[in-house]
C-alpha cells in the first residue's frame, strides 16, 4: 500500500468539481503539499477556499498544455491526479481544441510524470467511452461503442497510459466516472444541468419538465465516492488497470424527479412532459463495480437521497452567498 501522509501531490483540475474534492481527501489522508492547475473554464478557486485555509496548497491558473508550466509542477511529486478535461458539448463544438486539451495535454501531464519519476499517475477517463450499452450491468470488458469525441479522447488517454507503463514503466491507473453529481457540480452536463433546472423551476412553484418519458436512465454517483475511488487507488498497490466508478444502481429521470419532488416538499406537482431532446445518444446506464470492489476495496456510501439532500443544501448556501 502507499501511503499518502507525507506525500506531494498534483492536481489538474483541482478547482473543479471532482478535482476539488480529490485535493479535500488527499489532504485528510496526510498529504503534505498539494500543487493545483486549473484554466478555471469549469473549475472555481471557492471550491478550494477550505483547503487552501490549511496553508498546503498552492492554486495556480494555467493549462495543462503549457509544457514548463507542468513540468515545473510535477518536479518533486510523489502522486499526479490527472482530472483536467473539457466537457463533451464542448469537444463537440471545438473538436481541434478537444484534441489539443484532452489527447495532447494529457501527454503532456504523463511525459512530466515520466520525466520526474512520479511514483502514480491515478486519472479520470469516463463511461463514455462504452457508447451505447451492448449488455447490463455495464462491466469493464464492455467493448468501445462510443460515437463521441470526447469518449474517443478518453480512449486514447486510457491507451496512452498503457503505453507508457510498457514502454517506461509508469505506475497507472484509470478510473470510468458513471454519471457524477453533488455539492459543486458542473450545472453544464447533461443530467446535473438538469437537475438545475429542475430546482430553479421548483423554486418558482413551477413543475419541473421531462423531455421524453422519463424512462431515460444514468447511474448517478456521489462525488464524495468518486474522490475516494482516486485516493484508493492511489493508495492501492493495483497499476496498468482500469476501472467503473459507479453505483451500480439504475436511475431513472422520473425516479430522479420524483426524489427531488419529495425532497423539496414538492410531492404535489406532476412532472410536465416535452418531446425528448436528442442532447445525449445514450439511453441507459448501469455500472458493474465488482471489480474496484474486489481490488481496491470501493464501495459507495452515499445513497442518492442524502446525495441530492447535499445538493439543495449547497445550493441553497450558493444562492445566499450570491
Amino acid at each position: 500500500m502507499t501511503d499518502l501522509n507525507g506525500a506531494r501531490i498534483l492536481v489538474t483540475g483541482g478547482a473543479g468539481f471532482i478535482g476539488s474534492y480529490i485535493v479535500d481527501q488527499a489532504l485528510e489522508a496526510g498529504a503534505a503539499h498539494v500543487a493545483v492547475v486549473d484554466d478555471f473554464v469549469r473549475g472555481r478557486p471557492e471550491n478550494l477556499a477550505g483547503a487552501r485555509a490549511t496553508g498546503r496548497v498552492e492554486m495556480l491558473e494555467g493549462d495543462i498544455c503549457d509544457a514548463a508550466l507542468i513540468d515545473g509542477l510535477t518536479e518533486g511529486r510523489d502522486i499526479v491526479f490527472h482530472q483536467a478535461a473539457l466537457r463533451i458539448t464542448q469537444c463537440a463544438e471545438q473538436p481541434l481544441r478537444a484534441v489539443q486539451v484532452m489527447i495532447n495535454g494529457t501527454q503532456t501531464v504523463i511525459e512530466a510524470a515520466v520525466r520526474h519519476k512520479v511514483s502514480r499517475v491515478i486519472a479520470a477517463s469516463s463511461a463514455s467511452v462504452y457508447g451505447e450499452p451492448s449488455y447490463f450491468p455495464i462491466d469493464e470488458a464492455h467493448p468501445f461503442n462510443n460515437r463521441t469525441l470526447y469518449g474517443a479522447a478518453k480512449v486514447a488517454n486510457e491507451q496512452i497510459l498503457r503505453s507508457y507503463n510498457e514502454m517506461y514503466g509508469m505506475d497507472y491507473v484509470m478510473l470510468r466516472y458513471f454519471n457524477a453529481y453533488g455539492p459543486r457540480m458542473d450545472i453544464y452536463g447533461v443530467y446535473t444541468e438538469v437537475i438545475a433546472r429542475w430546482l430553479d423551476r421548483l423554486d418558482r412553484g413551477e413543475a419541473p419538465v421531462i423531455f421524453g418519458d422519463g424512462q431515460q436512465s444514468m447511474d448517478m454517483v456521489y462525488v464524495g465516492d468518486i474522490a475516494r475511488a482516486n485516493i484508493l487507488a492511489a493508495q492501492s498497490d493495483v497499476t496498468d488497470d482500469v476501472f467503473n466508478v459507479g453505483s451500480a444502481t439504475e436511475t431513472t429521470l422520473r425516479q430522479l424527479c420524483e426524489l427531488l419532488l419529495d425532497l423539496t416538499g414538492h410531492a404535489d406537482l406532476a412532472p410536465l412532459h416535452e418531446p425528448e431532446r436528442k442532447v445525449n445518444p445514450v439511453r441507459r446506464r448501469l455500472s458493474s463495480i465488482d471489480r474496484i470492489r474486489a481490488k481496491l476495496g470501493y464501495e459507495p456510501k452515499t445513497t442518492l437521497r442524502e446525495g441530492l439532500q447535499a445538493v439543495i443544501e449547497w445550493r441553497k448556501a450558493s444562492l445566499c452567498v450570491s
